[in-house]
């Protein structure tokens, strides 16, 4: 059973506005990022007791904190962000989530990703010390120009963490921006390390985001695949159809509900059940 979430900030900075549209569609999980024009790491400790009690309220729960864990440069000082990390765990657990967010670093402009394996790995396995003291997994976002960008390098990263914490998250319009088709090339090898999957879309040609079905992603044929191999997991909507800040992509109500309807259109067309 696909079990639907979505990063609802990209509806509005307000977390009451947020909550209002996932309850008008139905949806019952959240993928938390941030709320208040405040990125989830940073909000205070009163501030998180609220978004619990607004979440409560509503009936929705966290499939994942949308961390920004992994988002610096492979060469800047790691301590701070270790913290931020063990925080991360912190907010995960007091939210009731059972998975964060995160990635495997930025590498220079001009270098050799591979170059940076060492210390990608060193940094990735103190990141999953703290999941598995923790309790939550680290779920590993694809993304253009970080290590694990490629389905080799993202494979590397789940092998070699061989861990239960550490699993991947399969987003194919970064998959299309990185050069790659992911189901022609990139599912046959990370399908086996994938429990979580970003549902947004681009074009090969200018490597925009476009509606699911409407790009080069090949979602239908994801989706396709995934429900025929009895994929049971997360299937985040992600738009990326608005205006971008430090936050996301706020596209507001109306194009994250056009997300919604590409999404749950492609669904029905297939006939794969969700809740």
């Amino acid at each position: 059973m696909f079990r639907l979430t979505g990063f609802a900030d990209e509806v509005s900075h307000d977390l009451g506005e947020q909550i209002a549209l996932l309850t008008s569609l139905g949806i019952t999980h959240i993928e938390f990022r941030s709320a208040w024009r405040t990125k989830v790491l940073d909000l205070t400790q009163e501030q998180l007791r609220e978004a619990k009690r607004m979440l409560d309220d509503a009936g929705l729960t966290v499939s994942s904190v949308g961390s920004d864990i992994g988002k610096i440069q492979v060469i800047d000082p790691f301590g701070d962000h270790l913290e931020r990390a063990r925080r991360g765990v912190e907010v995960a657990n007091f939210l009731g989530a059972p998975n964060i967010r995160m990635f495997s670093f930025f590498i220079p402009d001009g270098h050799d990703p591979d170059g940076h394996r060492d210390e990608v790995m060193r940094r990735t396995r103190a990141l999953v010390d703290l999941a598995e003291a923790g309790g939550v997994t680290m779920l590993h976002e694809n993304e253009k120009d970080i290590f694990g960008d490629i389905p080799r390098r993202v494979v590397d990263l789940v092998t070699t963490m061989n861990s239960p914490h550490y699993r991947g998250i399969l987003d194919p319009a970064n998959y299309v921006q990185c050069g790659i088709r992911p189901v022609d090339e990139a599912l046959p090898v990370v399908r086996a390390y994938t429990d979580y999957v970003h549902i947004k879309d681009a074009k090969a040609s200018d490597s925009s985001v476009v509606p699911a079905g409407e790009g080069d992603g090949q979602v239908r044929e994801l989706l396709r695949s995934l429900a025929g191999d009895g994929f049971d997991g997360f299937v985040s909507i992600e738009p990326h159809l608005g205006q971008f800040d430090a936050f996301g992509g706020l596209c507001g109500p109306e194009l994250w509900t056009t997300a919604y309807q590409a999404l749950t259109g492609i669904l029905r067309e297939e006939g794969i059940e969700w809740r």
